[in-house]
């Protein structure tokens, strides 16, 4: 076995890294399984209503927000840690666009 490869297998940070990111694999499926509850209830409260709830809007911006940080994260493509470690994400809901002005464009 090469000297390096004992040197990246004993480095610490990577194996903190990697309980870190078992940490957030079960998070995001945590936050997977209440986006589909959000999906699901936004198409009811749309159906019933008519309308779209804002408040569910802001929760699945936000939960899509979380999970691009987790992949983001997961993938090494940040080192930022996300929530519970680092802040909630803070996006705004895009705006709705409408089936009938979608066919328009």
């Amino acid at each position: 076995m090469s000297d390096d490869l004992k040197k990246h297998l004993k480095d610490q940070n990577t194996w903190i890294r990697g309980l870190y990111m078992l940490l957030f694999s079960f998070l995001a499926g945590i936050a997977d399984f209440v986006l589909f509850g959000v999906v699901i209830f936004q198409f009811v409260h749309r159906l019933i209503t008519g309308k779209v709830n804002e408040r569910l809007l802001k929760l699945g911006q936000g939960l899509g927000s979380y999970i691009y940080q987790i992949i983001q994260f997961l993938t090494f493509n940040s080192d930022y840690h996300p929530y519970p470690l680092g802040a909630w994400p803070r996006a705004e809901p895009k705006s709705v666009i409408k089936a009938s002005d979608a066919n328009q464009v």
